[in-house]
C-alpha cells in the first residue's frame, strides 16, 4: 500500500486525523448535541437555537443522515483495508471520541427518525437503513480499532 512507500503519510495521517474528528463534532453541534470540549470556541447567545433532530426539517436531518452513513462507511473502509493506521487513530483517543459520539448521537437520530411523521415511507425506510448502516459501521471500525490496538499486541 502506498504508506509502505511513503511512510511520511504516517504524519500526514496524524495531522488529519483532528479534522476527522471534527466531523463527528459537526455532526453533534448539527444536531444541537455538544460533547464536553468538542468545541474551543464560546457559543454566542443568539447562535442558542434550540434545534434536535427531533424537530429540525426534514431535508436536514436527511443531510446528517446522509453525512454519517457516507464518514462511517469511509472510515470503516480505510480502517479495513489499512488496519496499521489504527496506531495513529489511538494517539487522538478515537475509540474515546468515538464511543462517546456514538452515545450521543446514534440514539437522538434513531428517536428522530422513528417518530416523525413522513408523507412518504420510502423516506421512513431509506433514513432507518442508513442510520442502521451507520450504526454498523461505527461498531464494525470500533472493532478494528480495539483488536488492532488492544487484541493484536497481546497475542503477538
Amino acid at each position: 500500500n502506498i504508506f509502505t512507500w511513503q511512510p511520511s503519510y504516517f504524519s500526514d495521517l496524524d495531522e488529519t486525523l483532528p479534522t476527522v474528528l471534527q466531523v463527528f463534532n459537526n455532526i453533534l453541534h448539527k444536531c444541537g448535541l455538544q460533547c464536553e470540549g468538542a468545541s474551543a470556541e464560546p457559543q454566542k447567545l443568539e447562535e442558542r437555537v434550540n434545534v434536535t433532530p427531533g424537530n429540525m426539517p426534514l431535508q436536514e436531518l436527511k443531510d446528517v443522515v446522509l453525512y454519517l452513513c457516507d464518514t462511517c462507511t469511509t472510515l470503516w473502509a480505510f480502517l479495513d483495508v489499512f488496519p496499521l493506521a489504527c496506531q495513529t487513530f489511538q494517539k487522538h483517543e478515537f475509540c474515546y471520541r468515538l464511543a462517546s459520539f456514538y452515545e450521543m448521537a446514534i440514539p437522538e437520530l434513531e428517536s428522530a427518525i422513528k417518530k416523525r411523521r413522513y408523507e412518504d415511507n420510502s423516506v421512513f425506510a431509506d433514513l432507518w437503513r442508513r442510520i442502521s448502516h451507520s450504526r454498523k459501521k461505527m461498531i464494525e471500525a470500533f472493532h478494528v480499532l480495539i483488536n488492532q490496538v488492544c487484541l493484536q499486541p497481546i497475542l503477538e
